[in-house]
């Protein structure tokens, strides 16, 4: 991650969920990500809706120039990018993995704006629809409305996996030759 904002959602999310996948809608707490709400965003797991925003801060509404509530998510991408957000979009909500992305966009002037987009997966909840969190962050200031965007590079996040030592044992499988298999 190379935004701050991104490495600082990341790191309370992570916290949150303690050993588990992803934490609780619940209990990812507004006041605790305070200086980050205007970046933070929460999208429906709607694919026939386009993944509409439930709710946006007040920053990623100005950045696309109007209240997004309601607001399909895929639809801000360009359609060669479109089919790729939704499906990291959809990996991140059913395999419950975050996804941390790099953004292009087109600023008012027609320049070429850069952003970074983390999605994150809530836990799922019975009889309750699924979503997920976000955060977009504009590496530069004052870019105006933006449009078209153009995922240019994405990654899952995995948490590290715990390393087992394994087991060596010794094969002759012919005078002078040995096999070493190594066993989990």
């Amino acid at each position: 991650m190379k935004h701050p904002s991104s490495r600082e959602f990341f790191a309370y999310w992570d916290a949150k969920r303690g050993d588990a996948r992803a934490p609780d809608r619940s209990e990812i707490e507004p006041g605790a990500v305070r200086e980050l709400l205007g970046d933070i965003f929460v999208l429906s797991y709607d694919n026939e809706a386009g993944y509409p925003f439930r709710v946006a801060g007040t920053r990623v509404c100005a950045l696309l120039g109007h209240d997004l509530k309601d607001t399909s998510f895929s639809a801000l991408f360009t359609p060669d990018s479109r089919r790729e957000i939704e499906d990291i979009i959809s990996y991140v909500a059913e395999e419950m993995l975050a996804a941390i992305a790099g953004i292009a966009a087109t600023s008012q002037d027609g320049a070429t704006a850069h952003l970074e987009l983390l999605l994150l997966p809530f836990n799922h909840r019975a009889h309750a629809p699924i979503s997920l969190t976000g955060l977009l962050a504009p590496f530069e200031n004052d870019l105006g409305t933006i449009r078209d965007f153009k995922v240019t590079s994405w990654r899952y996040l995995h948490r590290p996996q715990k390393l087992v030592p394994r087991a060596l044992r010794k094969l002759a499988i012919a005078r002078g030759f040995m096999v070493y298999e190594g066993l989990r």
